[in-house]
């Protein structure tokens, strides 16, 4: 099971406790996914479509406890692909009163384009309103893989930009782009998706995020510590090899014992010593010598071995 099936099947076990949240989850959810049909003898019918059984008997309970409305479930088994069953939740509304309820319809008996105000008046409504729509058009990727994402696609732009603006509110960090003829309502920061799942109610599917998520930025902050000190280490060896090199041109050109006294003692003991670090060959010298002292007489010999090359 993905992470996003699992996370939507949390939710569709979420029970609200009060009738105006469950009124716009289940506004959301058939927004999203549901198709209105009016027969000749204006008899309406909603029919919701979706892939998860869960969410189909969220939406057949809801209908029938809150609004007290008849439905069915319609079974159908996909053909191609991955042969998995589709569900079609069918509620059949009194008549417009009940689509108003619902936000489909405005006060004005016309089909209503994104959000209705009604629905989401309180914050625990936009909570909700979230839910359904995440249950409806949502996915997230599985926090183990390289990037975070989550996303809501609709086919109604109006809806999208609703979307984006109610998640907003929660200063998500929502934005929208498009994908051939749909409108993605999508999140990429960790702490986004995190501030999300906690506002929907998921709170399994947040601690196995949360906890991968440690895992990942632990193994992160590890990874970058390694390379830095490696990347030190490498630092380290090529001045030291560096440092050996020149001391032989000069042992080999003018001799040692042309260099003045301090520079002389530092150039013998990292002949005698190859592997010491600045600090280690300091605190051999009598009196000691601080790693900013030793680097300096190094840069000093450096620089002499420089002019014996160029006068060569």
């Amino acid at each position: 099971m993905s992470f996003s099936t699992s996370t939507k099947e949390e939710l569709a076990r979420l029970e609200e406790k009060k009738k105006c949240c469950e009124l716009a989850e289940l506004s959301a959810l058939i927004r999203m996914d549901g198709t209105l049909q009016i027969s000749s003898n204006q008899q309406y019918s909603l029919n919701v479509t979706t892939e998860s059984a869960p969410v189909a008997r969220k939406i057949y309970n809801m209908a029938r406890n809150l609004l007290e409305l008849p439905a069915s479930i319609v079974v159908r088994r996909k053909l191609r692909l991955k042969k998995n069953n589709s569900y079609m939740v069918r509620i059949y509304p009194r008549g417009g009163q009940d689509l108003q309820k619902l936000g489909l319809l405005n006060h004005e008996g016309e089909i209503l384009a994104g959000i209705h105000k009604d629905i989401i008046r309180h914050r625990c409504d936009q909570k909700a309103y979230l839910r359904g729509a995440f249950l409806a058009g949502g996915s997230i990727s599985n926090p183990e893989g390289g990037n975070y994402h989550l996303e809501i696609i609709t086919n109604d732009q109006v809806l999208a930009e609703d979307i984006s603006k109610l998640l907003n509110k929660f200063d998500l960090g929502a934005k929208i782009s498009n994908r051939k003829n749909f409108h993605v309502v999508y999140l990429k920061e960790s702490e986004h998706i995190f501030e999300f799942l906690a506002l929907i109610g998921a709170h399994q599917a947040l601690f196995d995020f949360e906890n991968v998520r440690i895992i990942k930025d632990m193994r992160n902050q590890v990874n970058r510590i390694v390379n830095c000190e490696t990347a030190n280490l490498n630092k380290t060896v090529d001045a030291a090899v560096r440092q050996l090199e020149n001391i032989k041109l000069i042992q080999q050109t003018i001799g040692l014992k042309a260099l003045p006294q301090n520079l002389r003692e530092v150039a013998n003991l990292r002949l005698q010593y190859p592997d010491s670090s600045l600090k280690e060959l300091g605190e051999m010298l009598v009196p000691k010598v601080g790693k900013s002292g030793i680097n300096h007489r190094l840069r000093k010999i450096d620089e002499i071995a420089e002019k014996i090359t160029k006068t060569k």
